[in-house]
């Protein structure tokens, strides 16, 4: 057993674990772990918005060449597809990209025919919203967890290696002591999201900056290999549940310190959906987070559902879950969008009356 954060990312911690150095862990996870010259990473999440069965098809040409872009030089090492209906009733179709390198990220960016595509006016025309979300934490910033040691989503893919099982779990409080900053930094919040162009509104090219220590997670779960019961559990027990806990952040996260969230199905190459799941949210902090987590009757619901479904199999689970949690500078944020709606992503609660 070891800890979740790397040996290279040690360092004289000035700030308490919430467990002893002798605690155990009641089931095994591990986490990505990249080789020491990876500085810093890069989340971006790119997304197409349209309303109404006649945009859709047009949605769908146009994540399809932000795929094709993908294979670009400098593109990303991962890239996953996945859509979700916000609660204004549009369809939002995402690539979420990979890169373990920044500065290749940003070399892409600035490629001539995409950096034109994104600023050309007919953007703005065409009856679609797009947005860019982009997240890049130094690798002090961000953890990662897997129930399985050999099939890796997210970021887990392109960093290349895997850990041995971790001491740093299964209590209140792991995610946080997974962080590698977190051994001499409370990573409090200051500042406030603000519009830094345009106005939060369809029709605008609206950027958004971050401020210092907002939290973003993705959690997701894999059903594909469960069978019998474990699959009528995950079913008919644990997702609805877990959907009931999603949609509370969505409509009324706000009021929590939850910017936005995201309960997004993934997508196989051809649009078809697959048996995978995962929630997409931003908070005004980590602390935030483990509020909710610990404490809110929507998160106490999914915890117990999940543990009376890992108890009913014995902890010998087909499901596969996973989550990347980062918490971000505001150097490490970008969020971009165009002809969006005001309660798209980051812009939320921020458009005036």
């Amino acid at each position: 057993m070891e800890s979740a954060i790397a040996e290279h990312l040690k360092c004289p911690r000035t700030r308490h674990r919430r467990v002893e150095d002798d605690y155990t862990p009641p089931y095994p996870v591990w986490s990505a772990r990249a080789p020491a010259s990876v500085k810093r990473v890069v989340m971006g999440y790119f997304g197409v918005q349209s309303r109404g069965a006649e945009m859709q098809g047009r949605a769908c040409a146009t994540l399809m060449k932000i795929v094709r872009d993908f294979a670009l030089p400098d593109g990303p090492g991962h890239h996953d597809l996945a859509h979700y209906v916000d609660a204004d009733g549009y369809d939002n179709m995402i690539a979420i990209a990979y890169w373990s390198e920044a500065a290749a990220h940003e070399r892409w960016c600035a490629t001539p025919e995409i950096d034109a595509w994104w600023r050309s006016d007919d953007r703005l025309s065409e009856g679609l919203g797009h947005f860019r979300e982009i997240a890049s934490p130094r690798v002090e910033h961000f953890e990662t967890m897997f129930n399985t040691p050999n099939r890796f989503e997210g970021v887990g893919v392109v960093m290349g290696e895997v850990s041995g099982e971790l001491q740093e779990h299964g209590y209140w409080g792991s995610m946080r002591d997974r962080i590698p900053l977190s051994q001499t930094d409370a990573m409090a919040p200051s500042g406030t999201r603000a519009v830094i162009a345009g106005t939060p509104a369809p029709g605008q090219r609206v950027r958004v900056a971050g401020h210092e220590n907002i939290a973003m997670i993705r959690s997701g779960q894999e059903w594909a290999e469960t069978t019998g019961q474990e699959r009528t559990l995950y079913l008919e027990d644990m997702e609805p549940v877990l959907r009931e806990g999603m949609d509370f952040l969505r409509d009324e996260g706000l009021g929590i310190g939850c910017y936005s969230n995201r309960y997004m199905h993934h997508l196989d190459a051809a649009g078809a959906p697959l048996q995978k799941s995962f929630g997409l949210s931003f908070w005004r902090s980590l602390a935030d987070m483990e509020r909710w987590a610990e404490s809110h009757p929507t998160h106490v619901a999914i915890f117990g559902s999940f543990m009376r479904y890992v108890q009913a199999l014995n902890f010998q689970l087909q499901l596969r879950v996973y989550h990347e949690v980062s918490v971000l500078k505001a150097d490490e944020q970008s969020y971009e969008y165009i002809n969006c709606h005001a309660r798209s992503g980051l812009m939320n609660g921020l458009a005036t009356a």
